[in-house]
């Protein structure tokens, strides 16, 4: 006779849309209590604002118990040329919601992840985490921190049974690419992506929601491009 699993609590950052909304719901699906953490969900969230973000994960604990997986899927697009004018507001604003969120909400759950035996942290990063793209310097640096972030997670905790990984999407049909012209999307996937297409939502949810599974514990400190083999093939 086997014994049924006890529901785990996970907070998913960026939730209300894209990536995020994804893995909410497939989280769900596989039993998890999820909460969502969104400017656009019905009790909005800032992670930047780390007084918001402690008081939306105490409101979790009491809500749903203590917190055992974290994904970090918030995030914006930023980019521009250094010597621009409104650079440096990119450059603070990709920083504080890219990288300063996932380590708000880390730092607010870590207790809870560490007591829990088999903490889960996955990091949504980019292939920009990766590689670099032409004037997006903002968003790439913040992503290359959250890569290194995740790294250094998986280290100072692994003793812990805390596990973190860093997922890298690459091209994926998202708000944040919904602005791209099909048909350059089109090319765009036909010339750099092996695959000849973006990525869904759902594709990276899955491989979000593996990692945070219960079996994964002795993947810790994974970047794991899921990008049609856009970086295998390189630009």
């Amino acid at each position: 006779m086997t014994t049924a699993r006890p529901a785990r609590t996970a907070i998913v950052t960026g939730g209300a849309s894209g990536i995020g909304r994804a893995s909410a719901l497939l989280l769900a699906e596989r039993g998890v209590r999820v909460a969502v953490f969104d400017l656009n969900a019905p009790e909005p969230v800032d992670v930047a604002d780390e007084t918001a973000v402690g008081a939306a994960v105490a409101r979790v604990r009491a809500a749903l118990g203590p917190v055992d997986i974290v994904v970090n899927c918030a995030g914006l697009p930023a980019g521009g040329r250094l010597d621009g004018d409104e650079y440096l507001q990119a450059w603070h604003r990709s920083l504080a919601v890219n990288l300063t969120g996932a380590m708000l909400v880390v730092r607010a759950c870590i207790g809870d992840l560490v007591a829990s035996g088999a903490g889960r942290i996955v990091n949504v990063a980019s292939t920009e985490a990766i590689s670099a793209g032409r004037d997006t310097s903002p968003y790439t640096v913040a992503k290359h921190g959250l890569l290194g972030y995740t790294r250094a997670l998986a280290v100072d905790y692994g003793r812990h049974g805390v596990t973190a990984n860093c997922v890298c999407p690459g091209a994926t049909l998202t708000g944040m690419t919904e602005r791209i012209a099909p048909n350059d999307r089109a090319a765009f996937a036909r010339r750099y992506i092996p695959a000849g297409r973006y990525g869904t939502p759902e594709e990276i949810a899955f491989m979000v929601v593996t990692l945070t599974d219960p079996a994964a514990a002795f993947v810790n400190g994974a970047v794991i491009a899921v990008d049609g083999g856009m970086t295998a093939q390189g630009r």
